[in-house]
């Protein structure tokens, strides 16, 4: 099929993806949209496309090449997996978030998280598959949820087991096979709901909250430099013109591999408890919803090998680097996997109101994810192989 044929197809499907609005939760239409494509597209060739349910009304979409086994809970641990979210964040302007490009940037809400990466995979796996370079026992997961709580790949994770996975987070096709760690804290403060003139050091709940967090900040910056802490959201029980008699703040930390969240949790614990208290608050409660280690793989894990390989092949610098940012790859890892963040667009475009991707990023990607579906091949055909 002719180069310019693959590019046409590629953009035109970033374009439908990225006109689809589909945040966290109401991934429906694009998931219909994609379930129908990928059947014209791929089921000729043998593969099997179908619906994994996640609750009552949303659904990943599983591509399963030819000659593997049929699904089954927790079937051969052989498996390669090829992994994309379909869900983004809200949009910033519900009115404008639609694709819009300008010269080689595609600007757009998923533009970067991540559905040029999704594109990239499918485009990938159309390619291969219309080449006969499908590698067996793999597998592309086009999965819901990622933005909020990771429903989609643990409904995943609930039927299959993969050795290894291949991320299209974005990271500029820097492949990261180091990956940050992941604590959110949720801090409520309580004080006493008096008249807006009665306000004191000791009644007011956002006071407190205010130095509780100034202080983790003072001890993040001081102590632990490579840790990304961020105050995602502070609000009050709004109380007009009266001290608000609570306040909750929702606090996301990102920890360099190798720590141990439980513990850097229980720390922090520790650390809020002793500085609430002497807050003057009348109360506060300390919770971490999501703890998530991190991980570095070793260096000759098998997939880094393949996609080692890949780059010097198509005459690209390898230097791997590490995911700052919290995925589903930690699931994926914490299930006995080995995953590989690569994919288009950057991760400091991602959620931003003017969130773009090159296009010439996703053809590089495409072309990379191709690679690789031929490299996998190749080697299940290799007589090493066995």
């Amino acid at each position: 099929m002719p180069e310019h044929h693959h590019e046409t197809r590629l953009r035109r499907l970033v374009q439908d993806m990225v006109n689809i609005y589909s945040p966290s939760g109401k991934e429906q239409e694009i998931t219909e949209y994609l379930f129908c494509l990928l059947q014209r597209q791929l089921e000729p060739y043998g593969c099997r496309i179908s619906l994994q349910p996640v609750d009552e009304s949303r659904s990943n979409i599983l591509v399963e090449t030819p000659g593997q086994p049929s699904a089954s809970p927790h079937p051969a641990l052989d498996r390669m997996l090829f992994l994309g979210h379909i869900d983004t964040v809200p949009a910033y302007d519900i009115e404008n978030y639609q694709l819009s490009p300008q010269g080689d940037l595609l600007y757009g809400l998923g533009t970067s998280d991540m559905k040029s990466g999704c594109a990239a995979m499918i485009e990938a796996f159309c390619r291969s598959s219309a080449a006969g370079d499908l590698p067996e026992n793999t597998m592309l997961a086009l999965v819901v949820g990622e933005e909020e709580t990771g429903d989609g790949t643990l409904a995943l994770l609930n039927e299959y087991r993969f050795h290894s996975a291949l991320v299209a987070e974005p990271t500029g096709l820097i492949p990261c096979s180091r990956h940050y760690g992941y604590v959110e804290m949720l801090a409520r403060a309580f004080g006493y709901r008096r008249h807006a003139a009665m306000s004191g050091r000791d009644t007011n709940a956002i006071r407190a909250m205010l130095r509780f967090l100034l202080q983790i900040e003072d001890r993040v910056e001081l102590h632990e430099p490579d840790t990304v802490l961020n105050i995602r959201d502070l609000y009050s029980s709004e109380s007009g013109f009266a001290v608000p008699d609570r306040c909750t703040a929702s606090v996301d930390l990102h920890l360099p591999p190798g720590i141990d969240t439980v513990a850097y949790a229980e720390r922090l614990r520790e650390f809020g408890s002793t500085v609430l208290e002497d807050s003057r608050c009348t109360a506060y409660e300390l919770e971490f919803p999501t703890l998530a280690d991190g991980y570095c793989l070793a260096e000759d894990a098998q997939l880094l090998s393949q996609l080692r390989q890949v780059f010097t092949d198509s005459g690209l610098k390898w230097q791997p680097g590490a995911f700052t940012s919290h995925s589903d790859a930690n699931l994926l890892h914490a299930a006995g996997c080995s995953p590989v963040i690569l994919g288009p667009g950057e991760l400091a475009k991602a959620h931003t109101r003017d969130e773009a991707v090159s296009y010439t990023q996703i053809t590089a990607a495409a072309d990379l994810y191709t690679r690789l579906l031929q490299q996998l091949r190749s080697d299940q055909t290799s007589p090493d192989s066995d």
